[in-house]
């Protein structure tokens, strides 16, 4: 590696990837916390399991909706004003659960929240698609993607302490776990208007030579994209590549957000206080942080993306089986631990593969689009084991339907075809 490629690109990473770690730490608590506040919530305002389920799941609908917009919006106004619009949006919407008195209100923010947080990720995914060259893509995004689980580490258990907060102004452990836990959403959004630039061009942070180096290489590779497999945005939505890689998002996601909502439930039946339900649940993140960094490695060194999202997506569909089939729980855990490696280990590959797709705003749609498919599995992970345990009285069918669509998922990655490697060159 040259000297100026890798002082370059270690700036870069020193400046951008553990922001937008700490913004997408905050994103994934405040979408998931619902699932520690459904321990007092649920009872405080009279919701059944599958209302439960469905308000849970009903903030991607609108995330869907408007994922493609947002980010068509963010490419033309530009990342920092955007990106710093979600944030803000987002963080008190986020705050304003805590005054939910029943299903309709439930409904109502959830449906909000995914209004204002559409396009964050695939906005943050995409603005990293102009500071990263293709061979850097999965460790940037197996780095970043190492927030979600890490919130779950670090958030399970500070979420349970804080359903232990006494009725402080009136309010519940439950409500002022939401008020907390939005703040700092607020207060990114307006960092993030000093603090992000809206391409390397901008970049007074890099010297001259640094600039210089990384607007060539950018440039470079969007041109030899552009010319192998460039689309008008328009043709994004009907292209095979792209829904390929939606259906196999929604596979993942429908995986990642089905066992995030209920996880604190399933780990609660054990026997466990509210607190000991926070770090037991935290196990299984543990792992899958771990495994997302450990995979990223091993894609990029490589330049190998099918294999490195279908081997951990088939360890998720053979632990799936496991959890919904055993019932002892300390075995029960084990599976979900190794659910979370193979799930979260499956996505640095994953998105290497949709951000090196397309070029300019075609990939900005692309990237956006796959995202909502993808999270229609957000909505109907939760849905699923909601209404399964009104059903049923336990989670085994929606676990052993999940090992089917994770099986599915590393079907559709090894469909994808021997082109989809890192650009190892400049």
């Amino acid at each position: 590696m040259h000297s100026l490629e890798q002082v370059t690109m270690g700036k870069v990473f020193r400046r951008l990837v553990p922001f937008f770690m700490v913004c997408y730490f905050i994103s994934f608590l405040d979408r998931v916390n619902v699932g520690f506040a459904s321990l007092q919530m649920n009872d405080a305002i009279g919701l059944t399991p599958a209302q439960y389920g469905l308000g849970s799941g009903l903030f991607f609908l609108l995330y869907f909706l408007f994922e493609v917009p947002s980010n068509l919006l963010l490419v033309r106004v530009g990342a920092r004003v955007w990106i710093a619009r979600i944030l803000i949006t987002w963080g008190l919407i986020s705050g304003a659960t805590a005054f939910v008195v029943g299903p309709w209100s439930f409904y109502a923010v959830r449906l909000l929240l995914g209004l204002a947080e559409a396009g964050f990720f695939p906005g943050v995914a995409y603005c990293l698609t102009l500071w990263f060259p293709s061979a850097y893509r999965a460790r940037v995004m197996g780095y970043l993607l190492v927030a979600a689980p890490l919130s779950s580490v670090i958030g399970s258990p500070i979420s349970g302490m804080l359903l232990g907060l006494p009725g402080l102004a009136g309010l519940q452990g439950w409500q002022w776990m939401f008020i907390i836990e939005a703040a700092p959403a607020v207060i990114l959004g307006f960092v993030t208007l000093r603090y992000l630039n809206g391409s390397p061009r901008d970049a007074h942070w890099l010297q001259a030579d640094e600039r210089e180096w990384l607007t060539a290489r950018m440039t470079n590779e969007d041109n030899r994209r552009r010319e192998t497999h460039d689309i008008p945005v328009a043709r994004v939505f009907s292209d095979k590549r792209v829904w390929m890689l939606a259906a196999m998002a929604f596979g993942l996601f429908l995986t990642i957000y089905g066992i995030g909502f209920f996880l604190p439930q399933i780990v609660k039946s054990f026997g466990l206080t509210n607190a000991q339900t926070g770090l037991v649940t935290a196990i299984p993140y543990v792992i899958g942080s771990a495994s997302l960094v450990f995979w990223a490695r091993r894609s990029d060194r490589t330049g190998e993306r099918r294999w490195n999202i279908a081997i951990p997506a088939l360890i998720a569909s053979v632990a799936l089986v496991g959890a919904g089939l055993i019932d002892a729980p300390a075995l029960k855990l084990v599976f979900f631990c190794l659910v979370a490696f193979g799930v979260f280990g499956a996505l640095p590959a994953f998105w290497a593969i949709n951000t090196d797709l397309l070029s300019g705003a075609a990939a900005a749609a692309s990237i956006a689009w796959i995202g909502a498919v993808g999270n229609l599995g957000g909505f109907a992970g939760p849905y699923l084991l909601g209404v399964t345990r009104e059903k049923t009285g336990g989670y085994a069918a929606a676990l052993l339907l999940m090992a089917v669509v994770a099986l599915i998922a590393a079907g559709i990655a090894l469909s994808l075809g021997r082109q989809h490697r890192s650009y190892r060159h400049a």
